[in-house]
């Protein structure tokens, strides 16, 4: 498939959070260590860096140039980059932290560092989605439809990211290693699968897309986040005494549950209620409407039939 030309701000704009919060990663990696290792730890992140924009000049103007289209596969391998290496700095921004390094006293650079996660990985993930550039998306409703799916996908982004901020923002942690190291890769791994289902449900849909039908993701998320954090946070407070556990993201799972749970419901009544044929009827787009207007009889009869005066040509006639 030939992609049509990139556009120019969405690559300068997806460019630009990438590589933002990649130099604040390194900033704090740097800042972390002293002495022989800190020039050590510079050189080895600038390194990295450098390779990672080489592959991100060709990854970033191929997502620019299918933004357009109903296809998002440039945008899942540039997700999964961004995610696998962003998160192996933050493990050991993380490991630093533990360490008790220079820095670590400070809880405005924790603070910071959830912040600038909060921001830009949410953010780059909507970017990705470009539901603003969906030009074939016509209608207000479904488009809204679709914004409205996507914002629960943000929603399970910062929760994932709130659980593992509860493992680097406190001074002490309350946590085993083998809990703190469980619970940062088990993030870690749906941070890299979750967004790449949700953008292969919109690729795979193509420009006839139809948000009710979008329903793997909604499933996985109900099993890995919103049950699984639900019960991950419950353990945290019953057997380790864990006072980090944020409630508000509790909330949020619980009224998570209870809505996926209604449309469910919702839409097993509506597979029960109608028959197959009329519920993809139901699900396929509108037609676009038509003339009222009968179409004006032709000019000229079939073969063999003798043909009638006209009323218009005899009109004219008189």
């Amino acid at each position: 498939m030939v992609l049509p030309p990139p556009d120019r701000r969405h690559v300068c704009l997806t460019t630009l959070v990438i590589m933002g919060s990649m130099a604040v990663m390194d900033a704090y990696l740097v800042e972390q260590n002293q002495g022989p290792r800190k020039i050590g730890v510079c050189i080895i992140v600038l390194v990295g860096d450098v390779c990672f924009l080489l592959v991100l000049r060709y990854v970033a103007v191929w997502v620019g140039a299918e933004v357009r289209t109903a296809k998002r596969g440039y945008a899942m391998i540039l997700w999964f980059l961004y995610v696998f290496v962003l998160e192996i700095k933050l493990y050991f921004v993380f490991q630093n932290y533990k360490a008790a390094r220079r820095g670590a006293a400070d809880p405005v650079a924790r603070k910071a560092l959830t912040l600038l996660l909060s921001v830009c990985v949410p953010g780059l993930f909507l970017l990705l989605v470009a539901l603003d550039r969906m030009e074939y998306v016509r209608t207000y409703r479904k488009r809204e439809d679709l914004r409205g799916r996507l914002f629960w996908v943000a929603l399970d982004l910062l929760d994932l990211l709130d659980m593992q901020a509860g493992l680097w923002e406190p001074p002490r942690s309350g946590l085993p290693l083998w809990a703190e190291g469980l619970t940062f890769f088990y993030c870690y791994m749906l941070l890299l699968v979750l967004p790449c289902v949700a953008l292969s449900e919109v690729s795979m849909q193509g420009e006839h897309i139809a948000p009710q039908k979008m329903m793997l993701y909604p499933v996985l998320s109900l099993a890995t986040v919103n049950v699984v954090a639900v019960l991950a946070r419950a353990a945290n407070m019953a057997l380790f005494r864990d006072s980090r556990v944020s409630a508000i993201f509790v909330g949020k799972n619980v009224v998570a549950l209870a809505t996926k749970a209604c449309t469910f419901l919702e839409y097993r009544r509506q597979v029960r209620d109608f028959p197959p044929p009329a519920l993809a009827l139901e699900l396929q787009p509108p037609a676009p409407q038509r003339n009222s207007v009968p179409p004006p009889p032709p000019l000229h009869g079939p073969p063999g039939r003798p043909r009638g005066p006209s009323p218009t040509r005899d009109a004219l006639d008189t």
